[in-house]
């Protein structure tokens, strides 16, 4: 367990909790430790789905910007390999994801929550891409996720205003999906990611791994990523289990063993 990040399982649902006060600025040793939790959270068959929070306060801040600030061209050359690498162990991460978002969520925060497959914000949080107000830009996949997710269009405007979006206008430009009262949000996750629990583990994986692959291809590319994730499954035990009972008792009542 991590000294900023740890994972946390209930119930068939893990949570990665994000506790750096003030605000969760996500300095190198923080983005590491996702990267731990991501990984552990993977490979445990007691997490179905996972989802991420950030407490009640924030959801991240964003980075460490003192941190970053005292590292040369060399030093940060270096360090963007980190920056994209806890955000692409987030995304790759095997199992329905949500991310539960209080708060602030700018900057590298924002990076975090796009690399889940869902979104979830109290109605008076804050998202936004700030860096160039900085002088930079994203560095953890904002100028990838937020235009494949809002379309360039939206991503431009927020990537080169640098501006805060409030809970509203991100649920009307599709930047989250879900608006909750601050304190019901992470409970809403919480459910969303618990009916994830005793489902077909290899068919979900499957199922993403089909999406989030095919978006980066031509279509008749991700069609062949679908059809070999499509016949793999015919070697799961889940797919058995899954057709003898439909064809016995209908649909929805099958029991599967992820395996």
């Amino acid at each position: 367990m991590g000294e900023f990040v740890r994972l946390e399982v209930s119930d068939g649902v893990g949570t990665i909790r994000l506790d750096r006060p003030k605000m969760n600025a996500l300095d190198a040793q923080m983005q590491r430790e996702i990267i731990e939790a991501c990984e552990e959270a993977d490979r445990r068959d007691d997490v179905a789905a996972v989802v991420v929070y950030g407490g009640e306060r924030a959801f991240a801040a964003g980075a460490d910007i003192k941190e970053m600030a005292a590292m040369s061209y060399q030093d940060i050359s270096r360090h963007a390999h980190l920056l994209q690498a806890f955000t692409r162990a987030l995304a790759a991460l095997g199992k329905p994801t949500v991310s539960a978002i209080t708060g602030f969520a700018l900057g590298g925060g924002c990076e975090v929550a796009l690399a889940t497959d869902v979104r979830f914000a109290a109605d008076n949080a804050k998202l936004g891409q700030p860096e160039i107000l900085l002088g930079i830009i994203p560095g953890a996949g904002g100028t990838q996720r937020l235009s494949r997710l809002v379309g360039p269009a939206k991503a431009k405007d927020l990537i080169y205003t640098g501006r805060f979006v409030d809970a509203h206008e991100a649920l009307a430009i599709g930047l989250v999906d879900q608006l909750h009262p601050a304190d019901e949000v992470y409970l809403k996750a919480v459910e969303w990611a618990s009916q994830f629990v005793g489902g077909p583990a290899l068919a979900l994986r499957a199922a993403k791994s089909a999406v989030d692959r095919g978006l980066e291809v031509d279509l008749q590319t991700g069609l062949e990523i679908e059809r070999s994730e499509f016949a793999a499954l015919w070697a799961t035990d889940d797919q058995s289990a899954g057709m003898d009972s439909f064809i016995e008792n209908g649909p929805g009542k099958a029991t599967f063993s992820g395996s």
